[in-house]
């Protein structure tokens, strides 16, 4: 009898019985998505993010990993061909005109809701942050609606595609 106590207790603490930290996301969420548009709007003005054609990617699994990156289209190249003699004003490019992270989300589907734990991120701030936006999703069209951005203040809006 001990014995079983004791499998079942490391079984337990181990996750082979029961899963630890699992997030169950809706199967509509889940896969890989391509940005369409992200917009910021601010006192009643809306300015593209990254640029009239955005490129950016999001994947999130059935278990809640997410990974999300963007980047203008239209960065200019580093004239060394070398990322790590950039210039001060391809840096500054680099960094203004893209972002990435990952990390963990949690979906409310009742309030239509994801909110997403930032464990790694190109912009510091956001590092080890939540970050909760509204979604809806028609058919292959996936949009969020999120307060601030990385740029400041204001209402970010972000239209996917399901990636074919």
């Amino acid at each position: 009898m001990k014995t079983h106590a004791l499998l079942a207790l490391v079984g337990l603490a181990t996750g082979f019985i029961t899963p630890a930290f699992t997030q169950t996301i809706p199967k509509e969420l889940v896969g890989t998505w391509t940005m369409v548009s992200i917009t910021l709007e601010k006192d009643g003005k809306k300015i593209d993010l990254f640029g009239p054609n955005p490129q950016g990617r999001l994947i999130r699994d059935a278990d809640g990993h997410v990974s999300y990156m963007v980047t203008r289209a239209d960065l200019p190249k580093f004239a060394s061909n070398n990322r790590a003699a950039g210039t001060a004003e391809e840096n500054k490019a680099a960094v203004q005109g893209s972002i990435f992270f990952f990390g963990r989300s949690s979906v409310n589907e009742t309030d239509k809701t994801i909110t997403t734990h930032i464990e790694v991120c190109s912009f510091p701030n956001w590092i080890g942050t939540d970050r909760k936006s509204t979604y809806t999703i028609n058919g292959d069209e996936y949009d969020t609606t999120s307060p601030g951005s990385s740029v400041g203040e204001g209402t970010v809006y972000i239209v996917w595609k399901r990636a074919k």
